[in-house]
């Protein structure tokens, strides 16, 4: 099939498969986690299936999902050359600030794992392929499932809701499992995540790199982690008003690093460009620059969006005006300015391409495979490699679109159920 072909495919697969539900102003809308929904769209293509392991000891630590059920994870064996490596992925899925939504939300699979899939597919960086995943295909990996509503932070209940809000004890009952299981013997480890997964890498990077010895080459990757403080349509800051209720709601400060608590307000310290500056270990920042999810929950949601000037801009990039790309490009611009202290370490990596996509590291599409996105001649797979192994720094900014012909952008389909 012709490449033109495929990608004319692709856009119809995600047209077909990208549904939002509207649930207060978006935020528990589940458009972090594709990978279920674009394996059964492509048919053909049989990914490792990795069955749910249950953290039995999590309930004696108070480490509950929102429904007081239990965590758990999607565990595959290393073998070879990366038996002592282990690369953590850490879920996405929204976050929850009122006792309305928590109790939405404890009622699917990222509130309660009575919910959760018993198998789910390992691919892009997941995949246990070499073709598909040349860097990290032999190593243990790990998907941990988000059930707290609150990036894997937080350590409140609220007894007369019957809400959990236990993300913090979620991440150490699940650290101190793996532990257990083989992980103290690392020799090398990446903890990645993808958006509130992304934001939760983020924050628990430094935790992250404290289990190891000092031998242990320790990293992280946050994809599509990269939440701005920004603007919206309306002059107000929706975005900040989502994370101010989850940061109140769940007593997320007390999860949050004291360099950033102590000079700022917690909910300003919930922001990552607030907090990357002060990640001892080394970090890479996977993000694309008008990212979906931004764009139509903290940019242009509805509840800024009086007149409904943004709607066909929201589903479909291609139908924004000239007055609204302007927007996008600052809102580029801002991110851009975000990542200017953080890139001058050469520890740390950079990869921000001008796409309107969501969670790339996710997909085998974007990650790696023939026509994925590129900045330059390196797509994203070899430009985490290479940063994560030292063959090459990579600090890589694409251009503003529309120039980059590499990207998969995503087209939202909203539906109102």
């Amino acid at each position: 099939m012709c490449q033109r072909s495929m990608k004319l495919l692709r856009m119809f697969v995600f047209v077909g498969l990208v549904i939002v539900k509207w649930v207060e102003g978006f935020e528990d809308a589940n458009v972090t986690d594709l990978d279920m929904q674009y394996v059964s769209g492509r048919g053909f293509y049989r990914p490792l299936m990795v069955g749910f392991t249950l953290i039995n000891g999590a309930a004696a630590k108070g480490a509950v999902c929102l429904d007081g059920s239990l965590p758990g994870y999607h565990f595959h064996r290393g073998y070879g050359s990366g038996s002592n490596s282990w690369l953590i992925q850490l879920e996405g899925g929204g976050w929850c600030g009122t006792i309305k939504n928590c109790l939405y939300s404890k009622k699917t699979r990222h509130g309660s794992s009575f919910f959760m899939e018993k198998q789910i597919p390992f691919i892009g960086i997941l995949s246990n392929k070499a073709e598909e995943n040349p860097d990290f295909f032999n190593w243990n990996r790990i998907k941990i499932r988000y059930c707290d509503g609150a990036s894997f932070s937080g350590d409140s209940q609220n007894a007369g809701a019957g809400l959990y809000f236990r993300g913090q004890r979620i991440w150490q009952a699940a650290m101190e499992d793996l532990m257990s299981k083989g992980m103290r013997y690392a020799k090398q480890a990446l903890l990645s995540g993808c958006s509130a997964g992304g934001l939760a890498t983020i924050i628990h990077c430094d935790e992250f790199r404290e289990l190891f010895t000092r031998t242990t080459r320790v990293k992280c990757l946050s994809d599509a982690g990269l939440f701005l403080d920004s603007v919206d349509v309306s002059g107000r800051r929706s975005l900040r008003n989502l994370f101010g209720s989850v940061v109140t709601l769940q007593g997320v400060q007390r999860s949050l690093p004291r360099s950033c608590t102590s000079r700022l307000n917690p909910i300003l310290c919930y922001f990552p460009q607030h907090l990357i500056a002060g990640v001892r270990t080394p970090l890479f920042l996977l993000n694309a620059a008008y990212d979906t999810w931004q764009i139509q929950a903290s940019l242009a949601p509805p509840s800024a969006d009086y007149h409904w000037n943004w709607y066909e801009c929201r589903k479909n990039y291609a139908r924004c005006s000239a007055p609204q790309i302007q927007y996008l490009q600052g809102f580029r611009n801002q991110m851009l300015r975000s990542t200017r202290a953080f890139s001058r370490s050469y520890k740390n990596g950079l990869f921000i391409n001008s796409c309107f996509a969501h969670c790339q590291s996710e997909r085998q599409d974007t990650w790696f495979a023939h026509d994925s996105p590129r900045i330059g001649n390196r797509g994203i797979a070899e430009s985490v490699g290479n940063w994560y192994f030292g063959r090459v720094s990579v600090q890589a900014i694409g251009c503003p679109y529309p120039c980059d012909k590499t990207c998969h952008n995503l087209i939202i389909v909203f539906v109102k159920w």
